[in-house]
């Protein structure tokens, strides 16, 4: 599945970048994206395995819900001037192509 395949990208990219950020949110920012970015793969993974249209649509909802906090994660990185926009391009473009797929998933989930 694509959108599985991207999201355990992002989290590959997630983890190179919290290398980078400052010690001090080891316990906040850090610990937050990644939980956020984990939790994609997740619930496309748990989506995938349910047998009602219902709850596979509910958990591909769940993990778009996870990719916006990542997105959301990454502005308040570029805010806090922790990472230039630079460093987050691959993760944000990632993060882009995975809330369409999931919205598309959503969609067509009957």
């Amino acid at each position: 599945m694509k959108a599985w395949q991207l999201a355990i990208q992002l989290y590959r990219e997630v983890l190179l970048l919290v290398r980078k950020l400052p010690k001090e949110e080891i316990f906040n920012l850090t610990s937050q994206i990644k939980r956020a970015a984990l939790s994609i793969s997740n619930n496309i993974a748990e989506g995938a395995a349910r047998k009602s249209a219902a709850e596979r649509k509910r958990f591909y909802e769940v993990a778009r819900s996870s990719d916006v906090e990542v997105d959301n994660c990454f502005e308040v990185i570029l805010t806090s001037a922790y990472l230039n926009k630079e460093d987050i391009l691959v993760a944000e473009d990632l993060v882009e192509q995975i809330f369409r797929l999931l919205s598309a998933m959503i969609d067509n989930t009957k």
